[in-house]
């Protein structure tokens, strides 16, 4: 049983008159459907009907579910949350039977890697089901592992200035796009190297996404990027978050690729901001980083980071604009 009003009982007789909606609402107490609540009180008219009502819910026959999980269903699903929860799988059974069909029909596919999106509209229809809809609950009641569908991420893609294709050449990731546009228009104006280094790509990092825009850097670079004789930079802000990006790219590219921090880049940093008065670092900025950053400078390089860092400044990268490359 549960409650509705008396305006819901009604609402597909909005336009008929009292006598027709008062016999409706009669045929529904004979019938057994309903049964009023007599503390919500009367609508004022006679003759009169309450306003609220119990309604009886009728009872769903949940056999046919039971039959179809347990003789329909490939053995590769496990059933077993369905038969303990079937109300579940009512409201689920389109997604279920549409993944038995495709593997049943299109099995084959799966043999070809696509992405989680593209495998979603192949075997739902629905592009965003997998990964933002009901696909994994789904997967995870049939008890059917997500590993199985053959999906790739994706990430989205790094904005980059080819200078030049030729290897093996050096590659420079750049945390923030000011940095980016400048070193860009300094190549692009005749200039063959920056801070005394030639970089043949430059790549914009755009901050933390350039931790999903790397995630497949192997398959998604250019294949000049990927040559193995190519070296790997990176240059960001002086910061606890700068530097923890450079750590956990570092880290994600590992073992099959190896960055290093562009080392004349944050001395030109710590050069420039010895005469300025540094902007304070942002509060609740994540200072967890482990150290693989400073293990590639010297000492006194270190030295004088940590100084910064610990007296609650940071550099930004943009303290160096076209006059300093």
């Amino acid at each position: 049983m549960k409650k509705v009003s008396l305006a819901e009982l009604l609402k597909g007789m909005r336009a008929a008159s009292y006598e027709e909606q008062y016999s409706s609402i009669m045929k529904l107490l004979e019938d057994g459907r309903i049964k009023p609540l007599k503390r919500s009180g009367t609508n004022g008219k006679k003759p009169a009907l309450h306003l609220a009502y119990w309604l009886a819910e009728e009872e769903t026959d949940y056999a046919p579910y039971r039959e179809e999980l347990l003789y329909c269903t490939m053995p590769r699903f496990s059933v077993d949350y369905y038969l303990r929860h079937l109300d579940v799988y009512e409201k689920e059974r389109t997604a279920v039977r549409a993944l038995q069909d495709f593997l049943q029909l299109h099995g084959e596919k799966l043999r070809q890697q696509v992405s989680f999106n593209e495998r979603s509209f192949q075997i739902w229809g629905k592009e965003k089901f997998l990964l933002q809809g009901a696909g994994k609950t789904v997967l995870k009641h049939c008890g059917f592992d997500a590993a199985l569908l053959n999906c790739y991420e994706t990430a989205e893609p790094f904005s980059c200035y080819a200078h030049e294709r030729r290897t093996p050449q050096k590659i420079l990731v750049i945390e923030n796009k000011d940095t980016f546009f400048s070193m860009r228009c300094h190549l692009l104006g005749g200039a063959s190297a920056i801070l005394g280094e030639t970089f043949g790509t430059l790549v914009y990092g755009a901050g933390k996404r350039v931790l999903s825009s790397f995630r497949d850097f192997s398959v998604s670079a250019e294949p000049y990027m990927k040559e193995r004789a190519n070296e790997l930079l990176y240059f960001g802000d002086l910061d606890y978050e700068g530097v923890g990006i450079y750590e956990n790219l570092a880290a994600s590219l590992a073992p099959q690729w190896e960055i290093k921090p562009f080392a004349a880049a944050y001395r030109a940093m710590l050069a420039k901001g010895a005469g300025v008065a540094l902007p304070r670092t942002k509060e609740k900025q994540n200072r967890h980083i482990t150290g693989a950053f400073f293990a590639c400078f010297p000492a006194a390089d270190v030295l004088a980071m940590r100084k910064i860092l610990e007296a609650g400044r940071y550099i930004p990268q943009e303290i160096l604009n076209l006059e300093d490359f």
